[in-house]
């Protein structure tokens, strides 16, 4: 990652906030929380890379999917609303982004790991995660094995968990900068599979032009879980997050966005 990458959005994406109402006075406090420190007042600032739908997608000018819901609870909570950066998710997972002022928080469907806890806070965990492998039909792996047994073209989203998971099972991917051109390998021929998080096939699977060359042929259970980014040190903010999230799970309002965005209720996911 070049220095330039530090402070501007390096894989296609505008730093420019896409949601939020505008600033209001007052200094970079929130009313409702007088220890918190905002980049913008009246805005909560999230960095995200989009689309990784449903985390994050735009619908129309506006930005929205699960995560995009998980921190507008926060938002209420701070009494301000969430302005949206499209960066690289490079820059976000190395904690550049936040160092740099980009955003106060990250929300992209972020794993928790111990070598990304060395360069930013995390929340307690939002989501758990699986990987999924992806391949167009017909060619009979059900597998990681597989894939590699039948000499398949494997493809993963550069950056992510999923890329690391499979080169920890020897295979060596042909990486791809986001997750949109990561399926426009596998629609091209550059990959024959490929491995993404399971809520971002599901998702393309409704699609009909995907569901008919394309089949889910393995969930990969790597013991993933989300958690929102911050800066290191960001005490009071992260106090708030996870007293939300604490919140929301036992209020119902968890499963409500869950249902919402994924159509079963949380542990139910990838079940028929």
């Amino acid at each position: 990652m070049s220095a330039t990458c530090l402070l501007s959005a390096c894989g296609g994406g505008s730093d420019e906030p896409t949601t939020g109402a505008s600033a209001s006075a007052g200094g970079g406090s929130s009313a409702a929380a007088p220890g918190v420190k905002l980049i913008s007042p009246g805005k909560l600032t999230t960095c995200t890379n989009l689309p990784y739908e449903p985390f994050q997608f735009k619908e129309g000018d506006k930005v929205v999917g699960f995560d995009v819901d998980m921190v507008d609870l926060v938002a209420k909570r701070l009494g301000v609303t969430q302005a949206i950066v499209d960066i690289d998710f490079a820059v976000i997972k190395s904690g550049a982004a936040l160092n740099a002022g980009k955003c106060d928080v990250a929300a992209a469907g972020m794993t928790i790991t111990p070598e990304r806890q060395q360069n930013l806070d995390f929340s307690d965990p939002y989501f758990d995660a699986t990987q999924a492998l992806l391949a167009k039909k017909g060619t009979g792996a059900k597998s990681l094995e597989d894939v590699k047994a039948k000499g398949l073209k494997l493809g993963a989203q550069a950056s992510t968990t999923g890329l690391d998971y499979v080169k920890k099972q020897g295979l060596d991917p042909t990486e791809f900068a986001d997750s949109p051109k990561e399926l426009l390998g596998l629609q091209s021929g550059q990959a024959d599979v490929i491995v993404q998080d399971l809520p971002v096939v599901l998702t393309w699977l409704k699609k009909p032009e995907i569901a008919d060359k394309f089949e889910l042929i393995a969930s990969l259970d790597t013991g993933e879980q989300y958690g929102i980014g911050l800066k290191k040190g960001n005490t009071e903010l992260l106090k708030i997050i996870n007293e939300e999230i604490t919140k929301a799970k036992s209020d119902g309002t968890y499963e409500q966005i869950y249902v919402k965005w994924f159509g079963k209720k949380p542990g139910e996911l990838g079940t028929t």
